[in-house]
């Protein structure tokens, strides 16, 4: 078997209200919001032995423009370790402006349907700084926060970007985000195989076997993948994940 680089684990900390939230295949009517705060979550999770954090401002993804701001600057004033960020971001100011702030890794989704050109700009910017993010539902990418299908598939938003300096696509299955059913480690296999951008997995991830899923599948590797409920919810204790995220 050919010896693989260790998954990187993102634990998840999504934004709405400036509460931290886990919403159910991308519905914002079913959202279970959590009474601890964003920073001190991300407290936890650096305490835990995580070297990334995942955040998504929920807000932002619909209005198109930061709306969870202060929440963010409270997690990368807690947060010693990279943090990761999307939802929101439309254009180069906003790329610069969380970049400023601190954000080791700016996500653009509806922008990579929509504006491809400013995309390819941004990483060729920014170096190793930008990701995709591709929010999957039925085959097709959908955007402005999950709400709207945007007629392209995974595959053809993914070749986009093959040659642009993107350092990840980050690639969510909304059928099983948040839904604790386990993955489905086809959604993440097929754009991995298609091009040599790393992926990072988001959606469905529910029990250690799942980390296993993603790290034996056959062809390409999966660069990381994204904790979410099932961190708070329990189904996954932290240790016990990046133990088996690590092993050979």
């Amino acid at each position: 078997m050919t010896k693989r680089n260790p998954l990187i684990l993102y634990p998840a900390i999504d934004l709405k209200g400036g509460r931290c939230v886990r919403l159910s295949q991308g519905d914002f009517d079913k959202a279970t919001i959590y009474e601890v705060e964003p920073a001190d979550q991300a407290r936890i999770f650096v305490s835990q032995g995580f070297s990334w954090i995942h955040v998504v401002d929920l807000d932002g993804s619909v209005e198109g423009k930061a709306v969870n701001g202060d929440a963010v600057a409270a997690i990368l004033k807690t947060a010693p370790i990279p943090v990761q960020l999307g939802g929101g971001v439309r254009n180069m100011a906003a790329v610069e402006r969380w970049l400023e702030a601190g954000i080791s890794r700016v996500i653009l989704g509806t922008a990579a349907v929509r504006e491809p050109e400013f995309v390819k700009e941004a990483a060729a910017a920014y170096p190793e700084q930008i990701a995709v993010g591709l929010d999957v539902r039925d085959g097709k990418v959908a955007v402005q926060g999950w709400l709207e299908d945007s007629g392209l598939s995974a595959l053809e938003v993914a070749r986009r970007f093959e040659d642009a300096g993107v350092a990840a696509l980050v690639v969510t299955d909304i059928s099983r985000d948040g839904m604790l059913k386990g993955v489905d480690a086809d959604v993440f296999g097929q754009v991995a195989d298609a091009v040599s951008i790393p992926v990072i997995a988001a959606g469905g991830m529910t029990t250690l076997a799942d980390i296993e899923t993603l790290k034996r599948r056959k062809g390409a590797a999966i660069a990381g993948a994204v904790l979410g409920k099932s961190l708070y919810a329990g189904t996954i204790k932290a240790n016990e994940a990046l133990a088996a995220a690590r092993a050979a």
